[in-house]
């Protein structure tokens, strides 16, 4: 059986827009891992203390959403760090959401990395082994989450970590296998149904079909969905139906 995690944005409480913690809770039954915001781009210790609970309680796996300290631009504005201060910026944050955890009776799952963060370690070696780094001397036993086919997930491998590939239901993809620059023409799918469709061929063809129009191979072990927008609960509902009536497990990776 083909066997899928479903992986969703949480916790990214912000001024720069509205935030729910109840919407949050409600795409809960339809995903097999969150990843929390730590505070850096988004969250606070209120929202991830909560989040953390209603997540325990729907038997989820709960990853850190570390990112840069960019609450004002939501950690999608590149900053250049040495790989010193992007690994303590990395631990702060991981220890920032492990208290919550802790305290719960809990540990971390994984590491998916945001934003401007995310897309910069898919292609530096340096920024992805910095990361690396920092989640493996945290817990070497963490699943780290990267963009399929990217440098992050290989650096990961190479680093003795477990990786597990993302791809995305709502982003349209490059060529070279990277996602459309949000800036972009076409960046979003704003279709459900153009977003469904592409999941099932990720998952069930291995592959992506590009914003030119071209069949690229991909590596789909968890898809992500974003959790802030205004349909979210029922994006989530669609995408985990029609993997259900595809035959597809849903279900969080298990660790080493």
């Amino acid at each position: 059986m083909l066997r899928i995690d479903l992986n969703c944005d949480m916790g990214e409480s912000t001024p720069l827009w509205h935030h729910s913690v109840e919407q949050d809770s409600a795409i809960l039954p339809f995903v097999s891992s969150v990843n929390l915001a730590c505070g850096f781009h988004a969250g606070d210790p209120y929202v991830m203390h909560s989040m953390v609970e209603a997540a325990l309680r729907a038997g989820v796996a709960i990853g850190a959403h570390p990112s840069f300290a960019d609450r004002e631009n939501f950690g999608r504005t590149n900053h250049q760090l040495s790989p010193e201060q992007l690994y303590d910026t990395v631990l702060y944050q991981l220890g920032a959401l492990q208290a919550f955890l802790q305290v719960n009776g809990a540990s971390l799952h994984h590491v998916k990395p945001h934003g401007a963060m995310y897309n910069m370690a898919a292609k530096d070696p340096v920024m992805a082994k910095a990361i690396c780094t920092a989640v493996y001397d945290f817990d070497d036993d963490l699943i780290l989450y990267g963009l399929a086919g990217s440098t992050l997930i290989e650096t990961g491998n190479h680093s003795w970590l477990k990786t597990c590939s993302e791809v995305f239901a709502d982003r349209s993809y490059q060529d070279d296998g990277s996602l459309t620059p949000r800036q972009s023409p076409g960046a979003m799918i704003g279709s459900r149904e153009a977003a469904v469709a592409q999941v099932l061929q990720m998952v069930k063809e291995k592959t992506v079909t590009t914003l030119s129009g071209k069949t690229i191979p991909v590596t789909a072990e968890t898809i992500c969905i974003h959790g802030d927008g205004p349909d979210a609960i029922a994006y989530a509902a669609a995408i985990h139906q029609a993997l259900q009536m595809a035959g597809i497990d849903i279900s969080f990776p298990v660790k080493k």
